[in-house]
């Protein structure tokens, strides 16, 4: 432990032994609750992950009932939620615990780690809150904490800046009590030291803080910027028939979405009329042996649905046919069906599912 360690851990425990806020998994050291919520809450703020976790503990109060569900209604209670890969990864990971270790969770950071979906962040955090390991939590909350109190400049997301922000938290961890020092600064981060203007003149570390004093507050932590994003246009087929089906697909491929339902994808360059996307290859495909009755845009303007490294210009194009031949789902069903949430905003609005 370093020279700064003691007043840094010190401040900050006492800090969030009077501040915390009162969230369900933190009055357990169930490993089973600890994982669920640290899943839950990768790249999502509490407020949206909480319901998220009621719903699964609800349904799911075991690892052998996660790992006993299908794939798909895991997928379906997920709904929503994003970053669909961790749900995915939850489900292998509940079986393999359920079946292949009878229940019981690893209790050692390297086994922990070990885990489909559980890199260094997740691991690091079981092994503090459940087993009292001194693993030190470093995530986009505690890059900010440390890079403004410490006045530390080098890049987050660059190999040389990944190890020194690892180094120094695991020296500031308090490893008499990790679980809870973890806690208090992520929980700091997260309410105190925002990313965008943090009460500093209030802040506890004022008098320490590098970033305060010096008038950097706003440009620290510095992350660079490597990902361009990318723009994908979609047409979505809204196939209709007079006996009520429709079609669903499944996205089996690797990517975005990967294994939930989705309508018939045209993907395009660009926005296109109802011309040219009649003389698309994947639209004469998809039509095939279809007798089309009328195919009319639902609405003008593109749906825009932003992903961390995609843009998506999605369009859906009501699709009347004599009957559906492929995929058929009845339209009471279609609900049923884990989808991304930009098909279930569509279905919750188009009133041919809704009547």
């Amino acid at each position: 432990m370093n020279e700064n360690a003691p007043f840094f851990s010190n401040k900050l425990i006492s800090w969030y032994l009077e501040n915390k806020r009162e969230l369900p998994w933190r009055g357990t050291k169930d490993p089973y609750f600890i994982w669920l919520s640290e899943i839950m809450l990768q790249q999502t703020r509490v407020a949206q992950g909480m319901p998220y976790y009621f719903k699964f503990t609800e349904t799911f109060p075991t690892v052998f009932d996660l790992a006993a569900a299908s794939e798909a209604e895991v997928l379906k209670l997920w709904q929503g939620l994003g970053y669909y890969s961790r749900a995915r990864n939850l489900h292998t990971t509940a079986k393999y615990i359920a079946y292949e270790l009878n229940g019981r969770f690893p209790s050692t950071y390297k086994d922990l780690v070990a885990l489909k979906g559980v890199g260094d962040y997740t691991a690091s955090a079981i092994a503090s809150i459940c087993f009292s390991l001194p693993h030190a939590v470093v995530d986009g909350n505690v890059y900010r904490v440390l890079a403004r109190v410490f006045g530390i400049t080098t890049p987050i997301n660059v190999s040389k800046g990944i190890k020194d922000f690892k180094v120094l938290a695991q020296k500031l961890l308090e490893e008499s009590n990790p679980g809870t020092y973890n806690q208090a600064i992520m929980e700091f981060g997260a309410r105190f030291c925002v990313p965008q203007n943090p009460e500093c003149s209030r802040c506890i570390f004022k008098d320490e803080c590098v970033a305060y004093n010096n008038g950097s507050v706003k440009e620290i932590p510095v992350k660079l910027k490597k990902v361009k994003v990318k723009k994908r246009f979609f047409n979505y087929l809204v196939f209709l028939s007079p006996d009520n089906t429709t079609q669903l697909i499944q996205r089996t491929q690797k990517g975005i979405w990967q294994q939930l339902y989705e309508f018939p994808l045209v993907e395009t360059e660009k926005e296109v009329s109802l011309d040219v996307l009649k003389k698309e290859t994947g639209f004469k495909t998809l039509v095939a042996g279809i007798q089309l009755q009328s195919v009319v845009l639902y609405k003008e303007d593109s749906v825009i649905h932003k992903l961390s490294h995609q843009h998506l210009y999605t369009r859906f194009w009501i699709v009347s046919v004599s009957e559906v031949k492929k995929n058929r789902v009845p339209i009471s069903e279609i609900r049923d069906y884990p989808v991304p949430v930009l098909i279930q905003n569509f279905i919750s609005e188009f009133s041919a599912f809704t009547n």
